[in-house]
């Protein structure tokens, strides 16, 4: 299967995590064909597709004969394939590429945003990004322009803030275009937890939604709050964390730390990993080699004599450091790497689907890309596989 099918599918699977539970028909490859299955592998839409991605909103994407429409949960094609390229619905549009421009249009294939853009991205919390001659702005469901389109960058809202670049510099517009915090900043980073880093003149600090300064530029590096604290670098290159008034809570000592997940982080000193707290206790030793991962449903990777395995928050290795390669847990089931081979392991180190497969991806909202001769293909928690030749 071509790389572009890939991204069309694990771009789906990563948006389709907003949704409740695994979704009701899943995209299942026969052949070089896609059509849909139930959780039973009984098909429910004929393979007849080139590609077929998720339900949005009752509808789903399909192409054919490279061209691209909508098809309802009967299977029925209620949006024709005469577009280029779309992508799913959302908040009742959906992005379509038509003559090479991009509109959108609503669940009844009716072109309610004219295809003027050259790009266009799905609607969320009433805007959508859009692309036209190199700038970017966002408009509304209507269509009129919210966010002027002049802008060189314009990352997604975060706290109904966006950070956007002009005249190679940086600020921040709210979700009604107002320019909040003026384009005086280097750089800058998401909105987290009602505050932002942003460097001037190579240092960093972090503004508040008014646009106020209210850390001061001092950091050579600064990320952004997670559960509190947010890590930063001095001068010299080590890391700790800072509250939100600036006090330095974590002293800055160490030479790499990660975000706090699960009221831990992890910190680093001499290619040595452990854990503290948010009042700076090492709560697991540094003992670990490399610089290990975060805590996720209440395990974190590690290094050990080489090999990954998983501690628990007490430090206990409970998952044995016996794979070349392993990834966060991410619902109840962590990827892991060996013999050349990927699989997934639950919390108690069962590998409760066999490491088979040439490349996989995390699950996401009960379903996981994985990679069977060549060919990409969907499996769920029980490690059903969503395809056949």
């Amino acid at each position: 299967m071509k790389c572009k099918t890939w991204l069309l599918l694990y771009s789906c699977i990563s948006f389709q995590i907003i949704t409740a539970q695994t979704p009701e028909l899943i995209p299942y490859r026969k052949g070089d064909k896609f059509g849909y299955a139930n959780d039973k592998r009984e098909l429910k839409i004929p393979a007849t597709y080139n590609y077929a991605g998720f339900f949005w909103e009752g509808l789903a994407k399909v192409e054919f004969d490279g061209k691209t429409g909508f098809i309802d949960k009967t299977g029925k094609m209620v949006i024709p394939a005469i577009y280029e390229n779309a992508y799913g619905f959302s908040e009742g549009l959906a992005p379509v590429k038509q003559k090479s421009k991009w509109g959108f249009v609503d669940k009844s294939g009716n072109l309610v945003i004219a295809a003027d853009y050259d790009d266009c991205y799905s609607f969320k919390n009433g805007l959508a990004k859009v692309k036209l001659a190199d700038k970017y702005g966002c408009i509304d469901a209507k269509g009129k322009v919210m966010v002027p389109v002049e802008y060189e960058y314009l990352n997604e809202f975060s706290e109904d803030m966006a950070l956007v670049k002009k005249d190679k510099k940086y600020g921040y517009v709210n979700s009604k275009g107002k320019l909040v915090v003026p384009l005086e900043y280097g750089y800058g980073l998401a909105f987290s937890e009602g505050m932002a880093p942003v460097e001037k003149n190579g240092l960093y600090g972090f503004v508040d939604k008014t646009g106020k300064l209210v850390i001061e530029p001092k950091y050579k590096r600064a990320y952004m709050f997670k559960e509190g604290l947010a890590y930063v670098t001095g001068l010299d290159g080590k890391m700790g964390f800072i509250d939100k008034k600036g006090k330095e809570v974590v002293s800055l000592q160490y030479d790499d730390v990660s975000q706090f997940s699960e009221g831990l982080a992890r910190v680093s000193m001499n290619s040595k990993s452990g854990y503290i707290d948010k009042t700076g206790k090492l709560v697991i030793p540094i003992q670990f080699e490399s610089y290990g991962g975060i805590f996720t449903n209440g395990m974190a990777k590690v290094t050990v004599n080489g090999n990954k395995g998983y501690i628990d928050k007490t430090g206990k290795l409970v998952i044995a450091a016996k794979y070349n390669l392993a990834e966060d847990f991410s619902e109840e089931l962590a990827m892991v790497f060996r013999d050349r081979r990927y699989g997934f392991v639950d919390k108690a180190g069962a590998e409760v689907i066999p490491v088979q497969f040439e490349q996989c991806y995390s699950f996401k909202n009960g379903l996981a890309v994985v990679y069977i001769k060549n060919k990409a293909c969907y499996i769920d928690k029980k490690g059903t596989q969503y395809w056949e030749d």
